[in-house]
């Protein structure tokens, strides 16, 4: 039986809420990105037309491919605008299609199917769904990413984040035989928080930041740290470094958000858990199967993101002719090694075949990877990818990273902002053991004190969705469901 909260879900109805200002603001934005990426790869194409010996076959199929995709993006943007239904997803030959269209059915019989009407959940994941589309069904852009140029140039304005917590790593592998447990604690507690703040990195939020902006979103650093504790609303690290204690060889599941910097530093935390504690054993990564919120993290990110960790000259393109010769350099080096090696020997995986490309289909990749960009919450789950849910059932903790899985975890229903976390997430509640890793970027926020919730509104912050604001969330699995399990 499908699980009905008591509450309606957050709907851009609410002029007040952030649901509106996106349908109104951000997701013009990110299909005029769109259009611009791939108008300028077709007038690239264009110039190499007129030179001699061009495959010009090829190049002038591509062009109109996409100038017909141009086309569909520009109507699309219009069609938003003016709260048109949005329309069937056309049959592309990749998951999820038929899902997303008897929910945009049922949605119509009710009355609530156009942008500013549907649910903001449902209406987003529809948009990034939609928008594969229109590459699926072509020739010659079918494995073509729109947001590829964006995440590899934030990526490697990260660069002076990234060479100082290699420094950090290459000293804490000098101290690893004199730690304890205590000083184990102590660094899990810095690891957690690096983790979560390297969310605040969303491009599909940062619409207009510079890398000044971007740089000090990234600030690492005890200080840092010590400065944003007071910002984490709900704070379950001790019950969760309980929790890692009790583990004996243990399998993480990272379940992934960001693509660039955020992914290092989920890299950093499963390192870390692996490489210098006794508790954990193995990683599993979950990515996406297709371009997702801009900025989601996909099989070939996840590959490309080593190989430009490991390419000196990956950061001086951007950041300098300095930033790969410097002795950080070497340190990373050495990390993003032995990362590569853990995935070489299984330490380190994705729940899918490393080399899956966009829209990837195979008996794993559906069992595996395609639940994750449907427009289901977390809580049907068990219903719509059985296999997954007996898969996360194995692990010994499943991270869930970013706004997006929060959302989702949550069902972006409108709960009272002091409703424990375990009653917000549903059914799933004592499935396996959860940690979700989220800054404020929506509206949707449970297991907050009610004074403390109500001391924020009443002071004019928008503290739901500016980022600066977060949650560290972690339940254990309930003895009732190990007991099934095991």
């Amino acid at each position: 039986m499908t699980f009905e909260p008591p509450h309606p879900p957050y709907d851009p109805t609410d002029k007040t809420g952030f649901s509106y200002e996106t349908v109104v603001k951000r997701w013009p934005v990110i299909i005029t990105g769109v259009i611009d990426q791939i108008h300028n790869v077709c007038h690239k194409l264009s110039l190499e037309l007129q030179r001699p010996n061009a495959e010009k076959e090829t190049a002038e199929a591509k062009v109109a491919e996409g100038k017909v995709i141009i086309e569909k993006l520009s109507k699309l943007k219009y069609q938003m605008g003016r709260d048109h239904p949005l329309e069937p997803i056309p049959a592309d030959g990749e998951g999820q299609v038929e899902t997303y269209n008897l929910e945009l059915q049922r949605l119509g019989e009710a009355g609530k199917n156009t942008w500013f009407t549907a649910p903001w959940l449902y209406a987003e994941c529809y948009l990034y769904r939609l928008l594969r589309s229109f590459c699926a069904a072509t020739t010659h852009w079918n494995n073509y990413d729109p947001f590829l140029s964006q995440k590899v140039s934030t990526f490697a304005q990260s660069g002076t984040s990234i060479l100082k917590i290699a420094t950090s790593m290459h000293e804490l592998e000098s101290e690893k035989d004199a730690l304890n447990s205590e000083k184990l604690g102590i660094l899990f507690s810095e690891m957690v928080q690096m983790c979560l703040w390297g969310n605040a990195t969303d491009l599909s939020l940062l619409t207009h930041l510079s890398p000044d902006d971007i740089a000090h979103l990234q600030s690492v650093g005890k200080e840092a740290q010590a400065a944003r504790q007071q910002f984490i609303l709900k704070d379950d690290q001790s019950q969760l470094w309980e929790h890692i204690q009790s583990l004996k060889s243990g399998r993480i599941d990272f379940v992934l958000d960001n693509a660039g910097f955020e992914l290092f530093t989920d890299l950093v935390f499963a390192d870390f858990l692996v490489s210098f504690t006794p508790y954990v054993s193995e990683v599993q990564f979950h990515p996406k199967l297709i371009p997702w919120f801009v900025s989601d993290v996909t099989p070939a990110d996840f590959s490309q993101t080593l190989s430009s960790l490991l390419d000196p000259s990956f950061f001086s393109r951007f950041a300098g002719p300095n930033e790969g010769s410097t002795p950080s350099s070497e340190h990373l080096k050495h990390m993003v090694t032995r990362w590569k090696n853990y995935v070489d020997e299984g330490v380190f995986k994705l729940s899918v075949p490393l080399a899956t490309p966009l829209g990837g289909s195979g008996s794993e990749v559906d069992l595996f990877g395609s639940f994750w960009t449907s427009p289901w919450p977390y809580w049907n789950l068990k219903d719509y990818a059985p296999e997954l849910f007996s898969a996360l059932q194995e692990s010994s903790l499943v991270v869930f990273k970013g706004d997006l899985n929060y959302r989702k975890l949550t069902g972006d229903i409108q709960w009272p902002v002091w409703t424990p976390f375990a009653t917000a997430i549903g059914p799933l509640a004592g499935s396996f053991p959860i940690l979700s890793l989220r800054t404020n970027k929506a509206d949707i926020v449970v297991g907050v004190d009610r004074e403390i919730a109500e001391k924020l509104d009443e002071s004019g912050e928008k503290w739901r969705v500016n980022g600066r604001y977060a949650l560290i969330s972690f339940l254990e699995a309930s003895p009732l469901e190990f007991a099934i399990t095991s």
